[in-house]
């Protein structure tokens, strides 16, 4: 019995192929929770995927209501081996977003898993389905080697992760002193490079807002009345560049954060952005000037315009549209006073002689981010590299958004997250896919972490 034996077999595992099937299985469930009529299958892959493997791992689950009505499930589960040993809460996600088949390359679906060299592609295997396949493999792998895990193991389990993760904080609220863990250990998200195991330690928090201006007398003609009347699309487009300038600058000082802390700028220093196959190339002189990349992701806010709309594109007449409406986003690190980003927002347009604009606040979610001197990051770090024998990338937070406030804030939890996908997997996108060395490596590298959990000196928090 040992822990080089348990990370031999999860390898076996993989090689055999029997990873790629059960992962081809559930990549064939199309499991979109934008859609109201996927509620059964939905349901389906929580009984017939994640109960029935943790079943075989002696888990007591239950499948528990979502509080928000129309909502999915979750799954909620334990295997408590003893009150003296340390407790991981786990999580994943089995939703995906729409197929979008018909914009997939030729050959390929995302409702069929096609192995094409290293990639596999199909819809959801990088978000999140190859991810928790991969954590459970290992849990399996470890107590296949053990005979028991050797700690205890908790796990909630959602399908409405894509549609923002409702109920969610509620469940973990009502739930929290039978969530009650030591630490949570989950994996969502991308590595920082493809070759580079990753940890990171929350997430930048994301706020959605609109803007609109409607006129109260409809469209003109741009001929007569062009010069006299505003014009919506002219209005609202300079009050989008007061908001962020044409070098990408947030230029509302009250949604800037803090000053990057030395900690964290130590931290990120060595990162480097867009050097994988298929990154993009990097817009020089784009964002907050004197940063580096990397800190313009995982330390500073952002200020996306993702879409406008005015008149009609399409078929354009010669007129002043009636209306102008656009919709942004901040991404924001943790100390940003987010929550007043509304009242901010109006108040700068009022001083820069927008007040007409309307401002709404469309969907927001906080920003996280453990300490990294937390010793739950040491024993991930020393875990990983034992595994891989290559220097774990350490993230302070992720770049995107992940819902993280409900382990990290309402069950106050140490928060370790170890992504197995890379930056080029096209999540959410046509060809979505994972790379099967990233996947086998992480493989090994999750068995290790479990593995070392059952060990002696392991941190503990309750």
């Amino acid at each position: 019995m040992s822990r080089q034996s348990a990370i031999t077999q999860v390898r076996s595992h993989f090689d055999s192929g029997a990873f790629l099937d059960t992962l081809s299985r559930r990549v064939a469930l199309a499991t979109e929770s934008q859609r109201a009529d996927a509620a059964p299958l939905l349901r389906r892959y929580l009984s017939e995927e994640i109960q029935s493997q943790l079943g075989s791992l002696a888990f007591i689950c239950e499948i528990v209501e979502n509080p928000v009505s129309g909502m999915p499930p979750f799954l909620v589960g334990e295997r408590i081996e003893s009150p003296e040993l340390p407790t991981v809460l786990l999580y994943g996600h089995g939703d995906v977003v729409g197929g979008d088949a018909a914009n997939w390359s030729p050959g390929r679906s995302p409702w069929q898993v096609k192995v094409e060299g290293d990639r596999w592609y199909g819809r959801g295997i990088a978000d999140n389905k190859a991810q928790h396949s991969i954590n459970l493999a290992a849990l399996a792998a470890v107590f296949a080697e053990r005979g028991e895990l050797g700690f205890n193991a908790k796990i909630i389990f959602e399908m409405g992760e894509e549609v923002g993760s409702p109920g969610l904080d509620a469940i973990c609220a009502t739930l929290r002193q039978r969530l009650r863990a030591d630490v949570l250990i989950a994996s969502d998200g991308p590595r920082q490079r493809a070759s580079s195991p990753t940890v990171f330690l929350g997430s930048r928090g994301a706020l959605h807002f609109r803007l609109a201006l409607t006129n109260a007398f409809g469209a003109r003609h741009s001929g007569n009345w062009g010069g006299v009347l505003a014009n919506p699309a002219t209005v609202l487009a300079n009050a989008l560049a007061s908001l962020v300038d044409g070098r990408g600058r947030i230029r509302i000082n009250g949604l800037l954060p803090p000053a990057i802390a030395p900690q964290i700028r130590a931290r990120v220093a060595h990162l480097e952005i867009g050097n994988d196959e298929g990154d993009p190339p990097l817009s020089p002189n784009w964002g907050e000037p004197g940063l580096t990349p990397a800190e313009r992701v995982f330390a500073w806010n952002t200020l996306e315009v993702l879409a406008m709309q005015s008149g009609n594109v399409a078929n354009p007449v010669s007129a002043i549209p009636r209306s102008a409406e656009a919709v942004c986003q901040l991404r924001f690190v943790v100390g940003t006073d987010w929550k007043r980003a509304k009242e901010l927002i109006e108040a700068h347009l009022v001083r820069e002689g927008f007040d007409g604009v309307e401002v709404t606040i469309e969907a927001s979610g906080a920003a996280t981010r453990l300490d990294p001197d937390n010793p739950w990051v040491a024993f991930a770090e020393r875990s990983i590299e034992t595994s891989t024998g290559k220097r774990v990338t350490l993230l302070p937070n992720l770049g995107g958004t992940i819902p993280n406030e409900s382990f990290a804030d309402t069950l106050g939890l140490p928060t370790i997250w170890i992504p197995h996908s890379y930056p080029g997997c096209r999540q959410h996108a046509p060809d979505e896919h994972v790379l099967a060395p990233v996947m086998r490596e992480a493989l090994e590298l999750m068995t290790g972490v479990f593995w070392d959990l059952g060990e002696p000196g392991v941190p503990r928090s309750r």
